[in-house]
């Protein structure tokens, strides 16, 4: 079963949308130090934990291009959106994320009209 951590810059209701969904998720805000988790204790922990990191913050896809996986990455670059409207975007797309995912993509890069894996 894939596993999901949701980064900072995404809100907490993320995190409790998939739950709801049957995904083992968990957000930033959920570690003590919260917000405050660099980038690279974000890595640690999905990387201890088999966790995929869900982000739309770009120092995520660039480490991944110059280190590569783990941790395997879904990088959000669909724009400021409403909470609703992000819901949605990955809802219709989740499906085919978590199928990439389990055969082997290590970056998933979501637009909002296209999916690249990596």
């Amino acid at each position: 079963m894939l596993k999901f951590i949701v980064d900072t810059q995404l809100p907490p209701a993320l995190a409790r949308v998939l739950s709801k969904q049957g995904y083992d998720v968990m957000h930033t805000t959920d570690f003590p130090q919260g917000h405050l988790l660099t980038d690279k204790a974000i890595r640690v922990i999905a990387t201890a934990e088999a966790r995929i990191i869900i982000t739309k913050d770009n120092d995520f896809y660039d480490n991944f291009m110059l280190k590569g996986s783990p941790p395997q990455v879904l990088f959000l670059q669909v724009g400021n959106l409403k909470n609703k409207d992000l819901f949605t975007i990955l809802e219709n797309n989740f499906g085919q994320i978590t199928a990439l995912f389990e055969s082997g993509a290590n970056l998933i890069q979501l637009d909002r009209d296209r999916l690249v894996a990596y």
